[in-house]
């Protein structure tokens, strides 16, 4: 899988737009964020989604494809996730094991939301728009999981 134009636009406006969301709700937006945040989406999440979309699309069908979506977005991406936002906050002393934990339980409390989303985004929808499509949920998620780091500790 290649970058696309659209794809690195997309991750570069839809990821930082729900964690922005999520920073002005908790009070702690900052450009560096924002900026950071933009550079993930961009440049690593627009080229390694659309890839594992694709693998998932040539090789699995109907639940199958939903749980490997499933598996790709999973406790250990989510922390990743959080831990791109405190690098990019300045908030690297957040960065310890008890994320871990946090990210666990928001995720089992997440599952069913996440899973019938996938499904959806899996099966209902054209690859070409996979992506796009994701990034809306994970943008809506990125509110949920900035939450969870407070609601979770």
């Amino acid at each position: 899988m290649k970058y696309t134009r659209s794809n690195v636009l997309r991750g570069l406006i839809i990821y930082p737009l729900g964690d922005t969301i999520a920073a002005l709700v908790l009070n702690e937006f900052s450009l560096t964020r924002l900026f950071g945040m933009m550079l993930v989406g961009g440049l690593l999440y627009s080229l390694e989604i659309p890839a594992w979309f694709s693998f998932i699309n040539a090789r699995y069908k109907g639940m199958k494809r939903t749980l490997m979506a499933m598996a790709y977005f999973n406790p250990l991406w989510i922390a990743r996730h959080l831990i791109f936002i405190l690098l990019f906050s300045g908030q690297i002393s957040l960065i310890q094991w008890s994320l871990l934990s946090i990210v666990l339980k928001s995720f089992a409390v997440n599952l069913p939301v996440a899973f019938a989303a996938n499904y959806m985004i899996q099966n209902k929808i054209p690859l070409n728009w996979r992506f796009f499509s994701s990034a809306i949920f994970s943008s809506l998620m990125a509110v949920y999981y900035a939450l969870s780091s407070v609601i979770f500790k």
